[in-house]
């Protein structure tokens, strides 16, 4: 082994068994302890914890351990409620007391502006959701075959496929834990098997469950891979009946790919769509269209969004990558027009389905089939403006000059299209600030930046005879 130099630490070993307190919790939710000077993290631990943890993972100048034991629990631990809420990969912070997870969420985000941003900035705190458990209005389980050879469904252990089955989980209705319990017993009645990520067989593949918050109504879909279920009518008659689902679909996924749900989808039962309302807006939705899971949070998150967009009567809301246009439709009685881009054909066809429902024309509520996905969001925002007939000034110019050549790496990298090119040049003749912008963007950098890269040189290190450099900074420098 090479000699450990003046002022170099010996870096931890594998399996070395270690008392450490945990100190703080790090953006992903894992506890960060000390030990001579490099960074521990420690998932499943709360600060003030003092444990014994086992080193799994030793890298050069931190490490990732494992509890071996709880020697003192810190103050704000509390009793798990959840047999599997360690493995199932779900709940990462369900040893904690909501109060001091609320506090360390909100820490993440002033580190986020103060250690890696540079910036002294307030940051509010966290908005408390209404409810901690049984939020949920969609869970989407996968299904698979326990060592008994029983259908089961659950969540995936992290970072992994391998399902970990899971009767009864804390966050969504007791319904929906029930209904996939129920459904499994049909699907092995009736000898339909699970399908096998390895293998590419079998038939089940997912059950998508939806709710309507407010208005109660249920949705079950199956993901399956081929075209439907043996004795499909006669599973979805019991199904239905037995948990009042108001509507039954069926969704085709024969692809190899992780991706849940394929593009086809049928109705087995029911409407097809269920109902419900966000923010006073009336919605009808299938499994394809995105809305936000947790409908009494996102209720708060929408009034605070509305209160500080501050809209006059006289103001146009661009509402981009709108989804079912919620957001946008709950803020347009204070504006003069809503314009809502989006990608999902199906979620555009709803949200002008439900801009229909209002009483709201086109030249009051526009939804448009977009690709969001352009070289930059601000190319995508200048055509939204250009169709909308509102000029382009100079300082308009210069917002959107800087949003499509910062997201392009100034015109270098593989997504820039000749659209992009073309619509920069339009920005220059629109008087955009082009060689300032340019200046100021990529002909500088600010001392933080640069103290960053001085700071990573020291990691510098060569491979492969040379040809392969590798240079980083741990979290601890960041």
């Amino acid at each position: 082994p090479e000699p450990i130099t003046q002022g170099e630490t010996m870096p931890l070993q594998k399996n070395q068994i270690l008392t450490l307190r945990i100190e703080r919790l790090s953006s992903d939710g894992s506890g960060v302890a000390h030990q001579d000077g490099q960074a521990v993290f420690v998932p499943l631990t709360a600060p003030g914890d003092v444990t014994e943890v086992r080193i799994v993972k030793p890298m050069k100048t931190y490490a990732f351990g494992r509890v071996e034991k709880l020697i003192t629990a810190g103050p704000n631990r509390i009793q798990q409620d959840c047999p599997v809420a360690g493995p199932c990969g779900g709940c990462g912070l369900r040893h904690i007391s909501y109060q001091a997870e609320c506090a360390a969420k909100t820490q993440f985000v002033r580190d986020a502006f103060a250690r890696l941003g540079k910036l002294d900035v307030p940051v509010l705190d966290v908005l408390v959701a209404p409810a901690m458990d049984r939020y949920r209005n969609k869970v989407q389980l996968p299904v698979g075959t326990d060592e008994n050879g029983h259908i089961v469904t659950g969540f995936f252990a992290g970072r992994s496929h391998r399902i970990v089955a899971c009767s009864d989980c804390k966050l969504q209705p007791a319904w929906m834990n029930q209904l996939a319990a129920r459904t499994c017993e049909l699907l092995e009645e009736n000898g339909i098997t699970a399908y096998n990520e390895e293998t590419h067989t079998g038939r089940v593949r997912h059950l998508y469950m939806r709710q309507g918050w407010h208005s109660g109504q249920r949705l079950l879909c199956f993901v399956v891979n081929g075209n439907g279920l043996p004795n499909e009518a006669e599973i979805c008659a019991v199904l239905q009946k037995e948990f009042d689902l108001t509507t039954i679909l069926i969704n085709r996924n024969s692809e190899r790919t992780n991706v849940i749900l394929g593009r086809k989808t049928r109705t087995a039962a029911g409407p097809g769509t269920i109902e419900d309302t966000l923010a006073g807006v009336p919605l009808h939705m299938g499994v394809h269209e995105f809305y936000q899971v947790n409908t009494p949070a996102t209720e708060v998150l929408y009034t605070k969004a509305r209160a500080y967009a501050g809209l006059k009567p006289d103001d146009f809301l661009l509402d981009l990558y709108c989804g079912m246009g919620t957001i946008g439709l709950s803020m347009l009685p204070d504006c003069q027009r809503l314009v809502g881009v989006e990608v999902v054909p199906q979620a555009v066809e709803g949200a002008k389905e439900t801009a229909a429902r209002l009483g709201l024309g086109a030249e009051k509520a526009d939804f448009r089939c977009q690709d969001a996905g352009a070289a930059a969001a601000a190319e995508l925002l200048y055509q939204v403006i250009v169709e909308m007939g509102v000029p382009i000034t100079p300082h308009i110019a210069d917002c959107l000059y800087t949003g499509i050549a910062t997201d392009t790496g100034c015109f270098k990298f593989s997504s820039t299209t000749a659209n992009t090119h073309t619509v920069a040049a339009k920005l220059i003749e629109a008087g955009c600030h082009v060689e300032e912008l340019n200046t100021l963007l990529f002909d500088t950098k600010p001392r933080a930046r640069m103290e960053a890269e001085r700071i990573a040189r020291n990691h510098l290190e060569y491979y492969l005879d040379g040809r392969c450099a590798l240079i980083y900074l741990t979290r601890d420098e960041i």
